[in-house]
């Protein structure tokens, strides 16, 4: 589905492919929405300088592509007509109706909320459409096929905006995709974010593709005929369909990183798929391939008996030729084919009266759960890890003692396995037998096992807060602080309080007793705690993480306190800063200008030179050009006493040099540590060096040296990295 070039829709193109299909549409409905949305974006462009009402449209044909009714066709149409114009939704209820303006609204992004950070708004946003979608499934659908396009044509937006869209898409609407079982969707957006996440890993990956090219199709076409000619007269109902292809782009890369392999050692890069009427057909042709191929030892997997949580069904086995190369082999029914392809979609009732909600509860469980989780924590931001965690695209599937099937994220323990059976054999579980050998509540759960939890008779017994570094689900902490929340009011007001003095001392905040519940305001409200000891309690039990509240509560503790007058009798001491936090002694007004030799930070010990006509340049006290000045005795009057202001709000921009192994990835994983961070980029550029080994130059915004050790730490940690060092420039 990836476009190399942008295609321009319109109107006409919409109703060409609407007459094509087979499919039922209200066009007069349709060309309606068009109308007023094109009416109301009138005026309008995209970046790429294409008027704005060809996004809506080229969302809508990719939802007729996935087969959707007709008020999702017109709410993809007017999607951005609330958020963008001047329509409102009570306009859209009376000309289009109930459910076209519901959709809408839970599409629309939450623009005049005020929240604190992006990273809140996002995850405001996120929260508001899990909640749509939790009443209707197409909320959910039409927000990824709007991020679709817009990552079709994201090479016409910013540097910076295509890195945070990519990120954000990857982290969110890819696994959102995944557990939908929208395949096609999914494997798109993930190539499309992975190429601007990691540009060389991707090219490096589609060259290698392309180079094969005629060998691979060659290969699938000879596996084909042959499959077909067996196939044929082997008592089938009708003939099977066999097709073949190759693994997405992103999926090769995963193989190659992940399990550290090179890209011949990929067994399932190429894949031939066989379509047959029944189930009782899927085995008889699986019984015919593993008589034609050798099947290698452990590359069975049986979804029809035991489906995905996305309602995937299919066989899948691995098999080698007589050429010598692996192969996947992919055998379903037709009604599994089109879950495999469209997942939810194929299988959501729009029919007046039918909403099919009798079959889709249990498999839209996973939503409830994630807004449940995130109510759980006092922290927005947790909806969008659950998602990056919970929803990610590999799971386990392990087993009771009595044969029920437990789906859980790789990774999980076994802590989050009794989680998942249900709360009460969470909180009693005192340990854990996997395959009949008891394991430590640390295990790992692989798929296939059986794990029995072992449980304490004892009324009083509840989880250890250890847990909540063990467990892996956002499904099991939530659980374990709500214990913790209920359970242990006074324990969790003690331990909060003792928590947040502790982080005051090493932060160096003092604050008057009776000061401390008017300091604290702000940060109560926004994390809904009505008293001192509701916030002691929320810090006590983990709802509030304070290694993400402090920066804030240290900045509001600078402004409040060290730049404010002592009391309301006492003169503050006159000091003039410049507008780039530099206080210079003795002048007023002075124009300020950072050394390009050196480029000191915030935490830097700094000094002054008094320019002829431009200002003061400041200069970090080691540097060259300062050191050798005072050793020749060069003008010392023209050096002055310099000071960074107390009160640091402003950014830096500060160049770092990597210096690493050469490997796949190691841009993106560069990117995403800085992405977490919140570091804003600027720049970056990479080369191999004469040894093989790959460097980095990134100029990023930082508030100061301290941040920037912070940053350098955590870019140490990164697979292969060799070095990391500030630069002068």
């Amino acid at each position: 589905m990836m476009a190399e070039k942008e295609t321009i829709y319109t109107i006409d193109i919409l109703i060409q492919k609407i007459l094509d299909g087979e499919k039922q549409y209200d066009l007069s409905k349709i060309i309606s929405a068009y109308e007023f949305a094109e009416n109301a974006h009138r005026g309008q462009t995209r970046s790429s300088g294409a008027p704005y009402i060809t996004h809506p449209l080229a969302v809508a044909f990719i939802l007729l592509e996935l087969g959707m009714d007709t008020d999702t066709i017109c709410s993809a149409i007017l999607h951005d007509v609330v958020e963008d114009t001047g329509a409102t939704l009570e306009e859209l209820k009376k000309r289009f109706g109930q459910d076209v303006a519901m959709l809408v609204d839970g599409v629309t992004k939450l623009g005049k909320i005020p929240l604190f950070t992006k990273e809140e708004q996002q995850a405001e946003n996120v929260r508001k459409i899990l909640l749509a979608m939790s009443q209707d499934i197409r909320v959910i659908i039409i927000k990824l096929c709007d991020r679709l396009h817009n990552m079709r044509t994201l090479s016409h937006r910013p540097p910076e905006k295509q890195l945070a869209t990519a990120l954000e898409t990857m982290n969110i609407y890819a696994p959102i995709a995944h557990r939908l079982g929208i395949r096609a969707v999914k494997e798109e957006l993930e190539d499309l974010a992975f190429r601007y996440l990691d540009p060389f890993a991707y090219d490096e990956i589609e060259s290698l593709l392309e180079k094969r090219k005629e060998e691979r199709e060659a290969f699938i076409e000879s596996i084909k005929e042959r499959i077909a000619v067996r196939l044929e007269g082997a008592g089938f109902s009708q003939n099977p369909q066999i097709d073949g292809r190759v693994k997405s782009i992103y999926g090769i890369y995963k193989k190659m990183y992940i399990n550290k392999r090179d890209f011949d050692e990929i067994y399932d890069k190429y894949a031939v798929r066989i379509i047959v009427s029944t189930v009782i057909e899927c085995y008889n042709a699986l019984g015919i391939i593993h008589d034609m191929f050798r099947p290698i030892p452990n590359r069975f997997k049986d979804y029809i008996s035991t489906p995905k949580p996305n309602m995937y069904q299919s066989l899948h086995t691995t098999v080698i030729g007589r050429e010598g190369i692996p192969f996947e082999v992919q055998i379903r029914t037709w009604d599994m084919h089109f879950t495999a392809e469209y997942g939810i979609a194929a299988h959501w009732k729009y029919k007046e009266g039918v909403r099919g909600k009798d079959k889709l509860d249990s498999r839209l469980a996973w939503i409830r759960q994630i807004i449940e989780a995130q109510q759980e924590t006092d922290d927005v931001e947790e909806i969008v890890r659950t998602i990056k965690s919970d929803l990610a695209p590999e799971d386990v599937f392990a087993f009771t003692p009595k044969g029920d099937m437990i789906s859980l994220p790789m990774g999980s323990t076994v802590i989050d396995f009794a989680y998942a059976i249900h709360t009460q054999v969470g909180h009693k579980m005192v340990g854990a037998k996997v395959d009949g050998k008891l394991q430590s509540l640390d295990y790992k759960i692989h798929t296939g096992e059986i794990v029995e939890i072992i449980t304490s008779k004892d009324p009083n017994h509840g989880p250890n807060r250890a847990w909540l570094e063990i467990a892996k689900t956002n499904e099991a902490k939530a659980k374990i602080r709500a214990w913790f929340k209920k359970e242990c009011r006074e324990e969790n007001i003690v331990k909060g309080k003792q928590d947040l003095e502790r982080e005051f001392r090493r932060n160096q905040i003092r604050i008057p007793e009776e000061d401390l519940e008017h300091f604290l305001a702000d940060d109560m409200k926004r994390h809904h705690c009505e008293t001192l000891d509701d916030y002691y309690a929320a810090i006590g039990y983990g709802g509030i993480v304070l290694s993400k509240i402090m920066q804030r509560l240290k900045d509001s503790y600078v402004k409040q306190y060290v730049e404010a007058p002592l009391s309301p009798t006492s003169t503050p001491q006159k000091r003039t800063t410049s507008a780039d936090g530099i206080v210079v002694e003795g002048i007023d007004n002075c124009l300020i200008k950072f050394a390009q030799c050196c480029n000191p930070l915030p935490g830097d010990e700094i000094i002054g030179f008094i320019t002829r006509g431009h200002g003061v340049s400041v200069h970090k006290k080691d540097c060259v050009n300062y050191l050798n000045a005072i050793k020749n005795g060069s003008e010392p009057e023209r050096w002055i006493n310099v000071y960074w202001a107390s009160n640091q709000n402003k950014t830096y921009k500060a160049t770092l040099d990597i210096v690493s192994y050469d490997r796949n990835g190691l841009l993106a994983d560069v990117a995403t540590v800085l992405s977490e961070m919140r570091i804003f980029i600027h720049e970056s550029k990479s080369r191999e060096l004469k040894n093989g080994n790959a460097n980095i130059v990134l100029t990023i915004s930082i508030g100061g040296i301290e941040q920037l050790n912070n940053i350098i730490a955590r870019l140490k940690k990164i697979n292969g990295v060799i070095s990391v060092d500030r630069t002068g420039k």
